[in-house]
């Protein structure tokens, strides 16, 4: 059986039902559940959207140009939220494993991308040895270009500053904003072959999709921008 990502994040939630405090239990799962029952659908990134170019900073002060990066390729941007959020500490080996090689042998360049600044984003790169490329969108541009974006709510906000460090000050942004888990797949002229947004940060997208929608675009490329 293929390794799933899910399943490792249902893990993290059962351990912290084990072994976390209620009051904090009941903040991180108020949180999740106020951001799916109030997402707004029709904001998010969608198949078909046409993105302008943008521009990502990467960890190690480079600056990287959308029109580069699809220069080869398929283009996958996977957002999360910041160097040490435990979910994202599953999700990035997770596509490192299981994603990363598949679309490297397909020619697509796959970017994980966080708000949070460069030199505090070379941490989670480190820690699991990625090959991937790491970047940082700085001001949250282009989440809120795909309407991504969600601020915490309050208690969120309470239980952050009773920690001593805001979200703002770990990410380095000052703001309580942070992107919501998505995944876009990009064709070569900036259309959008695939996006799949989840407000609940315990749960993403499994690999096998993307690389179902790189093979798409791949496969048929005018077909795909036609039928998004």
């Amino acid at each position: 059986m293929s390794e799933s990502l899910n399943g490792q994040l249902a893990e993290l939630h059962a351990e912290r039902v084990r072994t976390w405090a209620p009051e904090a239990l009941k903040v991180n799962v108020e949180q999740r559940q106020t951001l799916v029952e109030q997402a707004r659908h029709e904001q998010f990134v969608r198949a078909g959207d046409v993105l302008a170019p943008f521009e990502l900073l990467g960890v190690d002060g480079d600056v990287l140009d959308s029109t580069g990066l699809l220069a080869n390729g398929p283009l996958v941007l996977v957002f999360f939220r910041f160097a040490g959020c435990p979910a994202c500490n599953i999700a990035l080996p997770y596509y490192q494993r299981q994603l990363q090689p598949a679309l490297q042998a397909r020619g697509a360049t796959l970017v994980a991308v966080s708000p949070q600044v460069p030199e505090r984003l070379v941490e989670i790169r480190q820690r699991h040895a990625l090959t991937l490329q790491v970047a940082s969108d700085p001001d949250n541009r282009l989440a809120r270009r795909l309407g991504i974006l969600y601020s915490f709510d309050d208690a969120s906000r309470k239980a952050s500053l009773a920690s001593g460090r805001t979200i703002g000050e770990v990410t380095g942004t000052g703001t309580w904003e942070l992107p919501q888990p998505t995944v876009v797949v990009l064709g070569s002229d900036g259309r959008v072959q695939f996006a799949e947004v989840s407000p609940d940060w315990l749960v993403r997208t499994e690999a096998q999709p993307i690389i179902d929608a790189v093979d798409a675009l791949l496969a048929h490329p005018a077909q795909a921008a036609r039928r998004a």
